[in-house]
Parts: C-alpha cells; sequence; structure tokens
C-alpha cells in the first residue's frame, strides 16, 4: 500500500473519532450501531448503483461513503472497548490467509470448484459450525438469501448435473402451483409459488447469474417502458387515467416494437 493511502486512512479515522468526541458533531455523537443499520443498507445499494451506471466518479464516491460506515462502526466498538478498526482489517485480512492455503501455504487445489469447497470446509471448521447453512444472514433479501443457500450447497456437490434438470425441476413447480390455484388454498398457493421462486433463482444461479441482478434488469427494462409510454401520452395531450386497458396496451406494444427496433440497428463506428 502507498503511503498516501495509508495516510487518508488514517485521517478518515481520525476525522470520525474527532466527531464523535465530547466536542464533536452532536449527531455523530447521538448514533449508535443500530440507528445506523439503514444507512449501512442505503450506502450498500447506492455503492451498486453507481457500479450499474458505469460512472467510477460516483463508484469511487460511493466506496467511500460505504467505507465511512465501517470506520463508523469500528469506532462505536472501540468507544465501548470492544475492537477498532485496525481489529477490523486486521481480522479480514487473517481469514483471507487462512482460507487460501493454496496461496499461503504449501497445499495444492486445482481449479475454481475445488477453491470454494475448500473455503467452505476451512469456514465451517472456524465457526464449528453444524452446518454449512448456518451462516447465511438471516436478514439477507429473500433472492439473494435464495441464491446464497444454493450456491453454499452446490460447493459441497449438492447441485444438478445438467441444466435440463434444473428447468424440470422449473417446469415441475410451475405444474404444482396451477394445481394450487385450481384448488382455492390460498395457503397452498403461497407455498408452491414460493417454491417456483426457489426454483428459478437456482436457473439464474446454474446458467452463472444472479437473480436478483436479472429481476433489477427487468424492473429497469420495465420503468423505462412505461415512462415512454407515459411520454408518448403527454405528447399527445392524454392521461393515463383517461385511457381504456386496451389503449395502455397497444400503446405499449409499440413502446416495445420501437425498443427491440432500435436494439437492431447497427451501431456506427
Amino acid at each position: 500500500m502507498k503511503r498516501t493511502q495509508t495516510k487518508n486512512l488514517i485521517r478518515l479515522i481520525e476525522i470520525v473519532k474527532r466527531l464523535r468526541s465530547p466536542g464533536g458533531c452532536p449527531w455523530d455523537r447521538k448514533q449508535t450501531h443500530r440507528s445506523l443499520r439503514h444507512d449501512l443498507i442505503e450506502e450498500s445499494y447506492e455503492v451498486l448503483d453507481a457500479l450499474e451506471s458505469g460512472n467510477m466518479n460516483d463508484f469511487r464516491d460511493e466506496l467511500g461513503d460505504l467505507l465511512l460506515q465501517v470506520v463508523f462502526h469500528a469506532q462505536i466498538a472501540a468507544e465501548k472497548g470492544k475492537f477498532d478498526f485496525d481489529a477490523v482489517a486486521g481480522a479480514v485480512a487473517d481469514k483471507l490467509v487462512r482460507r487460501h492455503p493454496h496461496v499461503f501455504a504449501s497445499k495444492k487445489v486445482r481449479g475454481h470448484a475445488a477453491v470454494l469447497r475448500q473455503w467452505e470446509t476451512i469456514k465451517k471448521e472456524e465457526k464449528q459450525a453444524h452446518s454449512i447453512l448456518a451462516e447465511v444472514p438471516r436478514a439477507l433479501p429473500a433472492l439473494l438469501k435464495a441464491d446464497k443457500v444454493q450456491r453454499k450447497v452446490a460447493r459441497v456437490g449438492f447441485d444438478w448435473r445438467h441444466v435440463n434438470d434444473v428447468l424440470a425441476k422449473v417446469e415441475e413447480e410451475l405444474g404444482e402451483l396451477k394445481k394450487a390455484m385450481a384448488s382455492g388454498d390460498r395457503r397452498h398457493f403461497e407455498e408452491e409459488l414460493g417454491d417456483l421462486l426457489f426454483a428459478t433463482v437456482n436457473l439464474a444461479r446454474y446458467q452463472g447469474a444472479q437473480a436478483e441482478e436479472l429481476l433489477n434488469r427487468a424492473i429497469h427494462k420495465f420503468v423505462a417502458r412505461f415512462q415512454q409510454v407515459e411520454h408518448a401520452l403527454h405528447a399527445q395531450g392524454r392521461r393515463l387515467e383517461d385511457c381504456t386497458l386496451e389503449q395502455l396496451d397497444a400503446l405499449w406494444e409499440e413502446t416495445k416494437r420501437a425498443s427491440r427496433s432500435r436494439r437492431r440497428q447497427p451501431r456506427r463506428r
């Protein structure tokens, strides 16, 4: 690490320490681990938004805001005599060394899958957990949690042999959902819909994608297309409320065709 990088990190830590001191900022001094929970989540998503936008300046700034959350929580813990930022950094550095014996020790592993299995084995031994799923955070959003659970069990060999098997499972769950809907049993319907969602996440995972990211793209596409419909209506001096469903559907399809046509056009060099 360059000296200037170390200097800036130390400067950030000292700034946060001063903000929390008796002569510091009243708002910063009032914060606790619990009061900052939503800030931590919000900053994490803002990092993802900046990454998705492709703006590296925004990405850098949002990473800084996320780092601030880490430093802030470490400072609160230090004031309580629990741990400080140096302990946080040291712990994660030690963990990386322990879980990469093929890099920092003499152990040999071959291939990406073997590395992941080794990681899970070492992690389970460290945590003295009875299950490899014990460490899946309960607070994770459902799509992310499903993906994490599936990836963990896949790393120890509990996975489908072929993508067609995963597709068959999705189709099976869809069939079960249709039967549940026909039965009129609300609880059964909800259970089967959950199973279908879980199977769909598994299909995305098996194909090397993340369901959370794919759903976000689909939402973004829907929002952009609906806003185009709104814009078209505004240009015509019409309102959404004054249109029939058939009129909105027709305009939606027209917008979709225009969007696909633009994607097919060759780019100018």
